[in-house]
């Protein structure tokens, strides 16, 4: 299942924010509650606050038991990005636990997980085994890369090229420090994900049927 928003949206080929907002996006994400008076219309999905980008579809991952939005995609030729945001304590560091476990468990499945610095810190370079429609093995790589942020944390998995090739994934790096996360007032877990919410404005799409 994807969601694709509306055609009232925000005209994706607007020019370049220019050198300022460049400037920004280099200690981005921020808290929803430090973002710029910018006059960018971004999509709010509650706990995210997602840019709109020319040539990039926003798409929402959905469980189909439960209904509730698990985490949203954002997707190009030549690869995509997942994020989800989580709760977080107060000046905590989720990211170190979390990496850590994430490479626990993709050992476990077969697969490897290396730890390289990049723009935002240590990410995870993955290599994860997966079954392809027609029963067939595969690799999937991937790099995560993990966030920490005012009483909150993101999470931000690129795939296909991004992931391949990171010294040629700037723009995709781009794309993780516009991301503005909303953590809200009330009492969450640490660990909790933020709700993400379907914008009033969205459309779901179905699989054609025969």
């Amino acid at each position: 299942m994807k969601f694709r928003r509306k055609s009232a949206d925000p005209d994706l080929s607007a020019e370049d924010p220019g050198a300022e907002a460049v400037e920004e996006q280099a200690s981005g994400p921020l808290d929803a509650g430090d973002l710029p008076d910018d006059g960018i219309v971004r999509v709010d999905l509650g706990s995210l606050l997602i840019e709109p980008e020319p040539g990039r579809e926003l798409r929402l991952q959905v469980d189909e038991k439960s209904g509730e939005v698990q985490a949203v995609v954002l997707a190009g030729p030549d690869g995509a990005l997942e994020l989800r945001a989580f709760a977080a304590p107060r000046n905590g560091d989720l990211w170190s636990d979390s990496k850590r476990q994430m490479a626990a468990e993709i050992s476990q499945r077969g697969g490897t997980a290396t730890e390289r610095e990049g723009r935002f810190g240590t990410e995870l370079v993955c290599q994860v085994p997966v079954s392809r429609p027609d029963g067939t093995a595969a690799t999937q790589p991937s790099r995560i890369i993990g966030i920490n942020g005012p009483r909150w944390f993101l999470r931000a998995n690129l795939l296909g090229q991004p992931a391949t090739d990171p010294e040629g994934s700037g723009a995709w790096e781009d794309t993780i420090a516009k991301v503005a996360v909303r953590r809200g007032e009330g009492a969450v877990p640490p660990g909790e994900p933020l709700p993400v919410v379907l914008p009033e404005n969205a459309r779901r799409v179905d699989p054609p049927t025969a």
